[in-house]
């Protein structure tokens, strides 16, 4: 059973992830959540305090994690939780990170992307040209890190579907990332 944590949120700005086509207690992974005004989606975020699921499990960096959907509805607001946290330089929203990820519907359970599928070798791109929810969510994680977003579709695609993806209109995403190397 997932158990439910309030923790503090953090405004921060957000910029558009097109790959698709705090802290708690010593035990926990450490979570942020933050409500992005959904009118705005290129405006700085608002700050509220959000109720955050338990996540998905931390795997190990090394080989392809298991994304795990919480039962009940998925946030109106991005989540973002260290499953693993890193010991690297932090990054920010102008840098260009390499990452391996796996990203799942929250609707469905269903995977729709994977860089773990594409060979062994990370994806680089810069943050800031990704969706917002992934720009947002990856500010401030550490390299050799891996990380846990559930992006809300004011943060991802909206109302417009992606094609041949598997990402339905006004779809929440859950993504896990690991962190290889920034610049």
């Amino acid at each position: 059973m997932r158990h439910l944590r309030t923790v503090t949120v953090i405004a921060l700005a957000v910029g558009t992830l097109g790959l698709a086509g705090c802290s708690s207690s010593s035990s926990s992974p450490a979570t942020t959540a933050t409500t992005a005004a959904p009118s705005a989606p290129n405006a700085a975020s608002s700050v509220a305090i959000t109720p955050v699921q338990d996540p998905s499990p931390a795997g190990t960096l090394t080989t392809k994690p298991t994304v795990t959907v919480p039962p009940g509805t998925p946030p109106t607001g991005l989540e973002s939780t260290d499953l693993v946290v890193g010991t690297g330089p932090a990054v920010t929203t102008s840098d260009t990170v390499s990452v391996q990820y796996v990203g799942v519907a929250w609707s469905t359970g269903k995977q729709f992307d994977a860089s773990w599928d594409r060979g062994s070798q990370p994806i680089s791109f810069p943050l800031n040209g990704v969706i917002p929810g992934w720009t947002a969510g990856m500010v401030g994680m550490k390299v050799g890190g891996r990380r846990e977003l559930v992006i809300p579709p004011n943060l991802a695609y909206g109302a417009t579907p992606q094609p041949g993806s598997g990402i339905a209109a006004n779809e929440t995403l859950i993504f896990i990332i690991d962190l290889v190397s920034i610049g």
